[in-house]
């Protein structure tokens, strides 16, 4: 922590002194046999943890941190009904993009439960307000399946192995 300060310091950069601390981050105990490790911490917006691989190894692990998931969630909600009026393909064509840039972010191993859950939100949030557009023409979850037949929106995708 002596160091680090100065090195910032070399590119301009400093460390927020109520945001900075020292984590003891180590491999949990052999006795440990279950579950995960005890310290977490959010970084660059990813929930790092310990836990265990398939083949019984420690593993630090990464998730999307739960803020960024509201975050994400609830900027698609606004957008949706901020846009709710505009065309369903011109509001296909930008749901789609937003959840790229989602997916090429934090599509990290380990991390596909996290991205499943915003798709389904969005889903969500999407035939919200398009249900809420006209009473005369709802959109019923069976109309609606069928617009996410002609109009997929992505599937979260793994882009980073590491």
């Amino acid at each position: 922590m002596e160091v680090l300060p100065k090195r910032f310091g070399k590119y301009g950069l400093q460390l927020h002194p109520e945001k900075s601390r020292l984590l003891d981050f180590s491999r949990p105990a052999r006795a440990q046999m279950r579950g995960r490790g005890a310290n977490t911490f959010d970084f660059v917006g990813f929930t790092h943890y310990w836990a265990r691989s398939r083949r019984g190894f420690w593993v630090i692990k990464r998730k999307t941190a739960r803020k960024k998931v509201r975050k994400t969630i609830q900027g698609i909600w606004e957008w949706c009904r901020r846009n709710r009026h505009r065309n369903i393909e011109e509001q296909h064509r930008v749901l789609c993009s937003k959840l790229r840039g989602h997916y090429q972010y934090f599509g990290v191993r380990g991390n596909s439960r996290a991205m499943a859950a915003v798709l389904d939100r969005v889903r969500r949030a999407w035939r919200y307000w398009l249900h809420r557009r006209n009473s005369k023409k709802a959109m019923p979850w069976k109309k609606f399946a069928a617009l996410l037949e002609r109009l997929p929106l992505p599937n979260p995708k793994i882009l980073h192995a590491v």
